[in-house]
């Protein structure tokens, strides 16, 4: 593709035109005539003040939970889960599935209530310098 010297003002992107020798028409319902001439969409534009607070907290840890020592209670649970038959352990896998998409769902449903009733967009009241 080449520039046209005449015009110097061009804009930044220029696009190639497709050929359409050999076009076959029973393929015209999966030709797209959209253009992708625009920037990607923020999946999360709007920033929410606390919870930018709270994902901060998470990187101050200094031993990530897996390099851990194991506890006489994870040792314990160990020993619980080996106990288990295939069966009964992918029936209590599904149980944490469970858990865990109710617990998404709590989470979005407390969040979007958060954001009515604008707690998130508070501020914290200053630290006395002692602290």
């Amino acid at each position: 593709m080449a520039s046209d010297p005449n015009n110097s003002g061009a804009s930044a992107q220029e696009f190639e035109v497709v050929s359409m020798e050999g076009y076959d028409e029973e393929y015209d319902d999966l030709i797209s005539l959209e253009t992708m001439d625009r920037s990607s969409p923020d999946l999360f534009p709007q920033r929410i003040n606390g919870l930018t607070d709270l994902a901060s907290l998470g990187n101050e840890a200094g031993t990530p939970p897996w390099e851990a020592p194991l506890t006489p209670e994870d040792i314990s649970m160990l020993h619980h889960y080996s106990t288990f038959t295939l069966s009964a352990l992918i029936i209590e896998v599904r149980k944490l599935y469970d858990k865990a998409y109710q617990l998404g769902l709590d989470e979005a449903k407390e969040m979007t209530r958060g954001k009515y009733l604008n707690i998130l967009n508070r501020r914290r009241p200053n630290k006395p310098d002692g602290e």
